[in-house]
């Protein structure tokens, strides 16, 4: 692992991993828990991922598509940083006002790419590019800052979306030791 982004992975591990009693979604008890706010909300943390996902947008997007709701600081940041548009994308359209699921600017006959801050399963991702994709736009890339995602959990690529993190759970897992 290069020393920027092994550093970088001490700093979000360091900040984000709690210890505690929490149960999970699942209702599984544990006693530890990654908090991922913690560093979308700390302005040189959220900007130092951002720099880092910077190199691995394909070269050609024209608009960040930020998910609901953790991929849409990043994105925004991305979008400071590159100069791309950013739109912010719900898991489900609303149901008042617009109506919209995806908010901000054009993406119809444009290629998206979608921006999240962890994947797992990659289910939020295939939710949302298949609605984007019905909506008009080209999407074949997901750019996130962790991978958290288990061997074959991680089912993207079944839709030709190809997965970028700047950081894995193992990476994260190395640096406590």
């Amino acid at each position: 692992m290069p020393t920027d982004i092994r550093e970088l992975t001490v700093l979000i591990d360091s900040t984000c991993r709690i210890r505690g009693e929490f149960t999970l979604r699942s209702g599984r008890i544990t006693n530890e828990y990654f908090d991922k706010y913690r560093f979308e909300g700390d302005p040189r943390l959220l900007r130092r991922v951002a720099e880092h996902m910077v190199p691995l947008l394909p070269s050609d997007t024209q608009v960040l598509g930020g998910l609901e709701l953790g991929g849409v600081p990043i994105a925004t940041m991305v979008s400071a940083l590159t100069g791309l548009p950013a739109i912010f994308v719900r898991k489900e359209a609303k149901t008042y006002g617009t109506c919209r699921l995806a908010e901000g600017g054009d993406f119809a006959d444009r290629t998206v790419t979608l921006v999240e801050d962890i994947i797992t399963t990659g289910g939020a991702a295939r939710n949302a590019a298949v609605a984007l994709r019905e909506l008009g736009a080209t999407v074949h890339s997901v750019v996130c800052a962790i991978d958290r995602s288990e061997p074959g959990a991680n089912t993207l690529h079944e839709l030709g979306l190809g997965t970028v993190s700047v950081m894995t759970k193992a990476d994260l897992d190395e640096v406590q030791r």
